[in-house]
């Protein structure tokens, strides 16, 4: 019979689940711009722009630059290690920036994913090396919160039972490190959606997932008011010939969450995987008038769904900055609305808010 040694204090815990909660906050969600420098790179070339230490924090203070408007709509931001240690161009460290907008700021930690060997080209992530000094570090330096990334695939033969559950445990073991350092850990399971399966493909693999991650978060003592989860949404594989509604893939994502993931959770913060800004925010919206009980927030955390219209109206020029900043609010309002299921879409069929942007077999 396994015994009980706490884990954390009373006051941790407290101090978890308070960062936990205000992230999540109603109409709160994340912006993910933790994009690594290998990730800037494909981003700033598709507009021409160098990929320089100069132009990533240009571009990062274009996001960060955004006035308070974005108070309430953005819970946290989660940084990459470089964005971390940058300054503004007043040389007001970035972190300062989103602190006093009373925003949560967040780090990824992993260390990118490497070949599990014997499988169909199936990945674990690396990083679990000197976390705990890298988090006691970051917590000093800002950070109350973390992001971690596992990938699995849909195909006839992925994902294994071994990627599952290596998966599961490399981010329960993370969890554990974040959680023992006073940062709360974001799991982030994410299925690609490579591929030509169907909704109902996508919902059964999500579900084996979502139940082995949080298994293994059991057995690791992770406390789950103190974490966040950030999964795909159940969609089709970008190859799959049949187009299912905003409310199908709603009913299939919430149906999924509710098999598996316990309501001790305080939110569920959905990557966009590859979906147009619109069509992130359409989906999101109709999660959250999904006519199931859900007992969690169910909000945003978006890179590309967030910034690609900022992106595409900056163009490294700075004469551009202040209407790229606007193109990010304007998203940053619509996927808060989205957040609270009362977004009523923007009728624009054209435009780059309807452009794709799924990259096949993504990294970061």
């Amino acid at each position: 019979m396994p015994h009980s040694y706490p884990a954390l204090s009373a006051e941790q815990k407290k101090e978890l689940s308070d960062i936990a909660l205000r992230i999540v906050a109603p109409g709160k969600g994340i912006l993910a711009a933790d994009e690594s420098v290998g990730s800037m790179a494909k981003r700033l070339s598709q507009i021409g722009v160098e990929n320089t230490e100069e132009n990533r924090r240009l571009y990062r203070q274009v996001l960060f630059s955004a006035d308070d408007r974005v108070k309430k709509c953005i819970g946290g931001v989660i940084f990459f290690h470089e964005t971390l240690y940058q300054k503004d161009d007043n040389g007001v460290p970035f972190v300062r920036t989103i602190q006093d907008k009373g925003i949560v700021v967040g780090i990824k930690v992993d260390k990118g994913v490497v070949p599990l060997a014997g499988t169909d080209g199936e990945t674990t992530t690396q990083g679990l090396d000197g976390l705990s000094e890298r988090c006691a570090q970051y917590k000093k330096d800002g950070a109350d919160f973390a992001k971690w990334r596992c990938v699995l695939k849909i195909s006839e033969r992925t994902p294994s039972a071994l990627a599952i559950l290596e998966n599961a445990n490399v981010l329960a073991r993370y969890a554990s490190i974040c959680q023992q350092n006073g940062i709360v850990p974001i799991v982030e399971p994410e299925i690609l959606p490579d591929g030509d399966h169907d909704l109902k493909r996508c919902q059964y693999v999500t579900e084996k997932v979502l139940a082995a991650v949080y298994k293994a978060l059991s057995d690791h003592h992770v406390y789950l008011e103190g974490t966040l989860l950030k999964p795909n949404m159940v969609t089709p594989g970008h190859a799959c010939p049949i187009k299912y509604s905003p409310e199908e893939i709603a009913m299939a994502t919430v149906t999924a969450l509710r098999r598996t993931v316990p309501p001790a959770v305080p939110g569920v913060t959905f990557l966009s995987g590859g979906q147009s800004e619109e069509e992130a925010s359409l989906n999101l919206n109709a999660i959250n008038r999904c006519p199931l009980p859900r007992p969690w927030a169910l909000t945003f955390s978006y890179g590309r769904a967030l910034q690609a219209s900022a992106l595409n109206a900056w163009r490294g020029q700075q004469d551009n900055a202040g209407a790229a900043t606007e193109e990010f609010i304007k998203r940053a309002e619509v996927n808060g609305l989205a957040a609270q299921g009362k977004y009523e879409g923007s009728g624009e069929d054209g435009g780059a808010a309807a452009q794709s942007l799924y990259i096949a077999n993504h990294a970061y």
